[in-house]
């Protein structure tokens, strides 16, 4: 299987009481949480993409984590990611590193990125039902107001219309931008399916 999640920030203490407010007493009893709540979920040979500030530890404190964690790990670097340009980092731990990347998920395509991309690549795509083709999947927002004005931004494009060639009458706007930040899933990684179920609820 594979999921996608974003925005751990393994071993930033300062979001237990600012910005996300989680809320754990100290980042080792955040980092062990996020340890317990990757594993309860994925297995071996499950593939976990990372969109982005996975860790905002050392080297050898991020590298320590990365091997606790179960499945093939990717990583769609963020602006906190600065272990992995450090050349003491073995990339390794992940089968690739991108800033963005575009892929297939069960006949779909997604568009990977750290930051929200607005007019991402086949955002008007649609198939014969109708339904989304393509999903931006991004972090980096957090649950911000930046995040809101995204929502927004979602809202008035979804409501809107246009015309297509070949279309008989004016054709809305699909509009799939998924934010797959940790909190969202209580810091557990979801598959595609799972995180459009969770934007629908």
């Amino acid at each position: 299987m594979r999921f996608y999640i974003a925005d751990q920030h393994f071993f930033h203490n300062n979001l237990n009481t600012a910005m996300d407010h989680r809320g754990f007493p100290d980042s080792e009893t955040m980092n062990e949480y996020m340890i317990e709540r990757w594993n309860a979920r994925v297995k071996k040979k499950d593939e976990v993409i990372i969109l982005g500030d996975f860790s905002v530890g050392n080297v050898e404190q991020t590298t320590e984590v990365l091997k606790r964690l179960a499945g093939k790990k990717y990583l769609v670097a963020g602006n906190h990611d600065r272990f992995a340009k450090n050349t003491r980092f073995d990339t390794s731990l992940f089968g690739w590193i991108h800033a963005y990347k575009e892929m297939s998920d069960d006949g779909r395509k997604v568009v990977l990125c750290h930051y929200p991309i607005m007019c991402y690549n086949g955002q008007y795509r649609v198939n014969g039902e109708g339904e989304a083709k393509t999903y931006m999947l991004y972090g980096h927002v957090h649950n911000t107001f930046d995040e809101e004005l995204i929502r927004r931004f979602v809202r008035e494009t979804r409501e809107s219309v246009r015309t297509v060639r070949g279309e008989t009458g004016p054709t809305p706007i699909p509009c799939r931008m998924i934010n797959c930040f940790c909190m969202r899933s209580d810091y557990t990684p979801l598959t595609l399916d799972e995180w459009i179920a969770l934007e629908n609820e």
